[in-house]
């Protein structure tokens, strides 16, 4: 795997803090954002490797790894691992359990020297007695961020994303929700030892630009209903997601007076042809500028219901 240097990437230097890399990423995702740079691959491919980076430096378990380990960070465990078999067979000569050519490590490792290590640990060169196939390891999983509205995720849609240079053609499910990550398998990184591809984790951000308010597959809207509407009753026009409703208004309905209509809320998440339910919750709009002969009827109002 190319190595990527995470904090050239965030433009940061090794020292940098958890609010440093919060702070770079942020400007940087903004610049390198798809949406602002559409067919621009090279953009794209930036805006990949930001969200990569900041995916193991604000992870301070992950960043630990990557400091001391560089690109074979991953495996930071089986590195330990292997350093300490290796220390228990030091001395042993070829063919009595060690490792083929009396070859021995200690000391300290740098980057540069970890994967040859590796290597010769698990690869071609390991040849300890009863040995078999070499392990396989899942290669590293990438992560991305895809921005939609909320209407474009009402219908199930069709994207083409460019990761790394490649189209992935992805059927995005009605009914998604903000913040859900998908898991598309394959997409990843290249497996270590001829082990699997890693993974491409696809995070949501579904952009609200709408009167309605989302609670999973359930809507929520307020409406304005005129004085003289709510104390006569009386019909009112509203707007549904799909398009406009016609309701009745009883008489003397009140103010915060909610009322379901079923079905026609929101698609359930892979549940084809289910939706859920628009709540309208009633606002009562006040007449204003009263005239006096409004005002007159209202005293005389006023009078009889006193």
């Amino acid at each position: 795997m190319e190595f990527i240097d995470y904090y050239k990437v965030l433009e940061l230097d090794k020292s940098a803090s958890t609010a440093d890399i919060k702070k770079a990423y942020r400007k940087l995702a903004r610049k390198y954002h798809p949406d602002l740079n559409p067919n621009d691959k090279s953009a794209q491919a930036r805006f990949q490797q930001i969200n990569e980076a900041n995916e193991v430096l604000s992870d301070p378990e992950k960043r630990k790894k990557y400091d001391q380990y560089g690109k074979d960070w991953q495996h930071a465990d089986q590195f330990e691992q292997a350093k300490q078999q290796q220390g228990q067979q030091r001395g042993q000569q070829r063919g009595g359990g060690g490792f083929g050519g009396g070859q021995q490590y200690s000391g300290n490792f740098d980057d540069d020297t970890f994967s040859e290590f590796f290597e010769q640990m698990f690869g071609g060169g390991a040849r300890t007695r009863g040995a078999g196939r070499r392990p396989q390891y899942k290669g590293q999983d990438f992560n991305a961020e895809l921005q939609l509205n909320l209407r474009d995720v009402y219908t199930s849609q069709k994207q083409t994303l460019t990761i790394n240079g490649k189209n992935i053609r992805l059927t995005i499910p009605a009914g998604v929700e903000n913040g859900q990550t998908i898991r598309i398998k394959g997409h990843g990184g290249p497996g270590i030892q001829g082990g699997p591809k890693g993974d491409l984790l696809i995070t949501f951000k579904i952009l609200n630009n709408t009167d309605f308010k989302r609670e999973k597959e359930n809507l929520y809207k307020t409406v304005e209903v005129d004085f003289y509407t709510a104390i006569l009753g009386g019909e009112i026009t509203v707007d549904t997601f799909k398009g406009k409703v016609k309701l009745q208004v009883k008489p003397e309905t009140q103010p915060g007076t909610q009322i379901k209509l079923k079905g026609k809320g929101f698609p359930k998440y892979k549940k084809e042809g289910q939706f859920g339910d628009l709540y309208i919750t009633y606002q009562i709009k006040m007449p204003t500028n009263l005239g006096e002969k409004e005002k007159e009827l209202f005293r005389e109002l006023q009078k009889l219901r006193s």
